[in-house]
């Protein structure tokens, strides 16, 4: 489909207002089918849309939400209450700050074609008696799926019907694309609805279980992470509601190192884990890699299964692209994770810096 003529008819057209409204949403919607599935390369882009419309574990609605009720847009934030704050906090022993998102920058590994790109404004005449002179930054980007990021619930979505019928694009809670879609942001679950996430975090080093960096394609089986609590001293009882939960499998010591395999697929976690970490109610997810699931998937008619199941049916978020160096380089596998995504009214998640606490 030619997405340029779409959108310059539905600038162009005649039609109602009424009319152009749900021409811009099938523009809108058209859009996006077109930045995810372009992203993922030119191989078999037709079945890859007949592919991801398929739910992974389960066809059952998933909505109303059985906890947060049908109304809600925070998702899994939702655990973050002061009791679950005071618990975090217990976490802390020594005090000392590790670091865990990467560093923005225009040659940092980005998924298909987004960018990144930053333009600083020159000093010119100063002002004032002081004569003051200053910057400001202009950044260019998706910025909230790009570098270290933090999937928002109106990121993924499920075609529940026949393709383009925008009644039937359900995401968290089965919000409807029809709902949701706009030019200028999401008219429900942005991400400024997610609150500020400090909770506990448990880092299952996959990695070191094995040896060796994982490869592209290579699935964390629940019995790898099983066999990694073991061998850290973590006990499985111990994740509790809200807790967040991470993946270390070694890739990210490709970021700027060797990009193209950085994007080329990742090792990561699959259905067997999703349905595992589901069962434990987590805040959140996260890993070294930029999409937390192993890709390709070992099932090749499943697409992003993982985001499918965790985000949209359960709310939980996603946080990619996280350096874990710190933490391992001083063994510390459990932590206080803090997080604030920045409110961005209608984006689909957010950039930022997350600190792990020790």
């Amino acid at each position: 489909m030619d997405i340029s003529r779409l959108r310059r008819e539905t600038v162009e057209s005649d039609a109602p207002d009424s009319d152009r409204r749900d021409i811009l949403k099938a523009a809108t919607l058209v859009g996006g089918a077109a930045a995810l599935f372009g992203a993922m390369g030119q191989q078999t882009a037709s079945a890859q849309i007949t592919q991801v419309a398929a739910p992974a574990l389960s066809d059952k609605p998933w909505w109303p939400h059985p906890k947060w009720g049908k109304d809600d847009q925070a998702g899994a934030s939702n655990w973050i209450t002061p009791a679950k704050v005071l618990d975090a906090l217990k976490s802390i022993k020594d005090g000392k700050i590790h670091r865990v998102g990467r560093v923005y920058e225009s040659k940092m590994p980005k998924f298909g074609d987004r960018t990144f790109n930053i333009r600083i404004t020159p000093v010119t005449a100063s002002v004032g008696a002081n004569r003051l002179v200053g910057h400001d930054e202009f950044v260019a980007t998706e910025i909230g799926q790009t570098g270290t990021q933090f999937d928002g619930l109106g990121h993924i979505g499920i075609q529940m019907g026949k393709d383009g019928d925008l009644q039937e694009v359900r995401f968290y809670n089965g919000v409807t694309e029809f709902e949701m879609t706009s030019p200028y942001g999401l008219l429900k679950l942005g991400i400024e609805n997610c609150k500020p996430i400090f909770t506990r975090g448990h880092l299952f080093d996959i990695e070191a279980l094995k040896g060796k960096m994982m490869e592209v394609g290579e699935e964390i089986k629940l019995a790898d992470v099983r066999a990694a609590m073991q061998k850290q001293g973590m006990k499985e009882e111990d994740i509790k509601d809200g807790d967040a939960l991470f993946f270390n499998t070694g890739f990210g010591a490709l970021w700027m190192k060797n990009n193209d395999k950085f994007n080329s697929g990742e090792p990561g976690i699959g259905l067997e884990v999703a349905k595992w970490l589901i069962d434990k109610n987590p805040c959140m997810m996260g890993s070294d890699c930029w999409a937390t699931e192993v890709v390709p998937n070992p099932d090749k008619n499943l697409i992003f299964p993982v985001h499918s199941e965790v985000i949209t049916k359960h709310g939980i978020y996603n946080h990619e692209n996280l350096d874990f160096t710190s933490l391992i380089a001083d063994r510390k596998y459990q932590f206080a994770y803090i997080f604030s995504p920045a409110p961005i009214r209608g984006a689909t998640g957010s950039n930022g810096g997350p600190i792990a606490v020790t």
